[in-house]
């Protein structure tokens, strides 16, 4: 039996945001999963 293997390297790249600014998209992808967990509930019923 063969295995492969397959590395995945992530290439983080420096950002110059402000706290408010990742402050601001915390938020945002909070908001955005919130309103993903209201659309599930509402086809799943």
């Amino acid at each position: 039996m063969t295995f492969n293997l397959f590395f995945l390297t992530i290439s983080v790249s420096k950002r110059n945001e402000s706290i408010e600014e990742i402050e601001h998209y915390e938020r945002v992808n909070k908001m955005i999963d919130s309103m993903k967990d209201r659309q599930f509930l509402t086809y799943r019923s």
